[in-house]
């Protein structure tokens, strides 16, 4: 019985069971938590949808950037870009069961383990002013709207990057949209949580005045285990308290699986490398 952490897939299917093959997944037995953009970019945003769904309970995924991006162009709140490979969703005659179960997955989990540590995964990552706890329910808080009739609704006021910072008063589109960059697109920020969304450098390259987000001082979740995906330029990091897991699937780099022990900080990682089905840029 085995628990894993996998992530950027991408619509990297092929990557995704050539990987689960080569850690003898067993879906009877194991456990595996993808984290965020199951799809988009590669060739096979569909088989993987597809795959997880059959998968059932031993596939735990959660909402990234390009998942809620999905739901967008399905709801015509924006249209695919030129870099995009949803159509194979978009036109499946399955559609409307694929675009349910994607909304159905939560955009935070969190685990414990049998000595009280807790491991919360995300997407992109964590505002230094929000704890586990709380980051769980503001992540709950948005999940209810995306899960339900106000989706369509809730979809034409997520896009933009104002307000940049969490504030505890903010209410309706701006409270929605300050979690959802928070949690499935933030990489850099100022040391006082405000977001930047110009810069995808890896994190020795941040920009004046910026850091990585898990580098702002006073942060909550600093004594918390974080597992998170998003960021392929920063690549692997496997700390203690943190560890970041897209390796660039999709760009040629790996698909990685971090293999995690009832202590949370043994581990293994797996990894396979990965045909390029994009370049970066």
């Amino acid at each position: 019985m085995s628990t894993y952490l996998i992530g950027d897939v991408q619509g990297c299917h092929g990557a995704l069971t050539r990987l689960l093959n080569h850690i003898s997944f067993s879906p009877s037995r194991d456990t595996v938590y993808l984290l965020g953009d199951l799809i988009n970019r590669g060739p096979e945003s569909v088989e993987v949808l597809r795959y997880c769904m059959e998968l059932g309970d031993a596939i735990k995924p959660l909402l990234g950037n390009h998942d809620l991006h999905l739901l967008a162009s399905a709801y015509g709140v924006r249209k695919p870009g030129k870099r995009d490979t949803l159509q194979s969703i978009l036109n499946a005659p399955d559609r409307a069961a694929l675009l349910h179960w994607i909304s159905q997955q939560p955009l935070a989990r969190s685990i414990q383990n049998p000595q009280g540590q807790r491991l919360l995964m995300v997407h992109a990552g964590v505002l230094p002013q929000w704890s586990l706890e709380e980051t769980l329910q503001l992540a709950d808080e948005v999940h209810q709207q995306i899960k339900g009739e106000a989706l369509p609704q809730f979809l034409m006021h997520m896009y933009g990057n104002l307000p940049n910072h969490w504030d505890n008063s903010f209410t309706g589109s701006d409270r929605n949209r300050v979690i959802v960059n928070a949690l499935t697109r933030i990489r850099f920020c100022t040391a006082q949580g405000a977001m930047d969304f110009e810069s995808s450098e890896a994190a020795d390259a941040a920009p004046t005045g910026l850091m990585p987000w898990f580098d702002c001082p006073d942060r909550k979740t600093a004594q918390d285990i974080v597992a998170f995906g998003h960021w392929s330029t920063l690549g692997l990091v496997n700390q203690p308290n943190l560890m970041a897991l897209d390796t660039g699937c999709v760009w040629g780099g790996c698909l990685s699986a971090m293999e995690i022990g009832a202590d949370f900080r043994e581990r293994q990682l797996h990894q396979i490398h990965c045909e390029q089905a994009q370049k970066p840029g």
